[in-house]
C-alpha cells in the first residue's frame, strides 16, 4: 500500500522541480537585467515626460563666441586644402582648433569653399558651429545650449550622441527586453496563486490599443 500511494507523486515532484528551476533561473535574469537597465529606464522615462511636455518648459538658450586666428604656417596648409569639398580639415588644424578654442572636429565633415572652411559641431542639448577664413585664418566658434532638460531629451533620441552612445541604446534596449520577457514568465508561473494576473496583464495591452484605435488619427 505504501509503494502503490507513493508512485503518483515522482510526476509531481518531478514537476515541482522543473518548475524550481525556471523560477530560479528567470529570477536570475530578470534581476540582472534590471540592475543593468534600471538607471537607463529611470531616465528615459523622466525624458518621455519632459518631451511629451517640451512645449511647457521654458528653456532659455544661452549663446557663447570665441575668436582666434590660424597662424601663418596653417593659413598656408589650407592652401593646398581642396576648395569644395566635404573633407575634415588637416590634422594640424584639428589639433590647433583643439589647444586654442577647445573644440573636436578631427574626422569631422567640412562644408568647404574657396573662401572658407565650416564645421558643424551639433551636440545633445544644443548647436554649435566653426569657421575659418581661408585668407586671413580669423576663426569664430559659436555653441548654443539649451539647458539640462535639452540635454537629457536628446540623449532619449540619440540626438547627436556619437557612436559609443549608439551602441549603449542597443544594449540597454537587449536589457529592457531581457527584463520584460523574464518578467512575463515569473508572471505566468505565479498567476495560478494570483487570480488578477491576466485581467491585469490584460487590461495593460487593451489601453494603449484602445487609445491608438478611438484617439490617435
Amino acid at each position: 500500500m505504501t509503494e502503490t500511494a507513493a508512485a503518483p507523486a515522482k510526476p509531481k515532484a518531478a514537476l515541482n522541480a522543473k518548475r524550481s528551476f525556471w523560477l530560479k533561473q528567470l529570477h536570475q535574469w530578470h534581476w540582472i537585467s534590471a540592475a543593468i537597465s534600471l538607471v537607463g529606464l529611470f531616465l528615459f522615462a523622466v525624458t518621455g515626460i519632459t518631451l511629451n511636455h517640451a512645449a511647457s518648459i521654458p528653456a532659455t538658450p544661452v549663446v557663447s563666441e570665441q575668436t582666434a586666428t590660424l597662424p601663418a604656417p596653417l593659413v598656408e596648409r589650407l592652401e593646398t586644402f581642396p576648395e569644395d569639398t566635404t573633407d575634415p580639415v588637416p590634422g594640424a588644424v584639428a589639433r590647433w582648433a583643439s589647444e586654442a578654442l577647445s573644440i573636436t572636429i578631427a574626422g569631422r565633415p567640412t562644408e568647404t569653399t574657396p573662401d572658407e572652411v565650416y564645421v558643424a559641431l551639433a551636440e545633445p542639448g544644443g548647436d554649435g558651429w566653426l569657421t575659418i577664413d581661408r585668407a586671413t585664418g580669423e576663426s569664430v566658434h559659436e555653441r548654443t545650449t539649451r539647458g539640462w532638460v535639452a540635454y537629457l531629451n536628446d540623449l532619449h533620441k540619440g540626438r547627436n550622441t556619437g557612436v559609443v552612445w549608439f551602441w549603449f541604446i542597443d544594449v540597454f534596449a537587449v536589457a529592457c527586453i531581457v527584463f520584460a520577457v523574464t518578467g512575463f514568465g515569473l508572471t505566468w508561473l505565479h498567476a495560478r496563486q494570483r487570480p488578477s494576473t491576466w485581467p491585469l496583464l490584460g487590461l495593460g495591452l487593451l489601453i494603449p490599443v484602445v487609445i491608438a484605435l478611438i484617439f490617435i488619427h
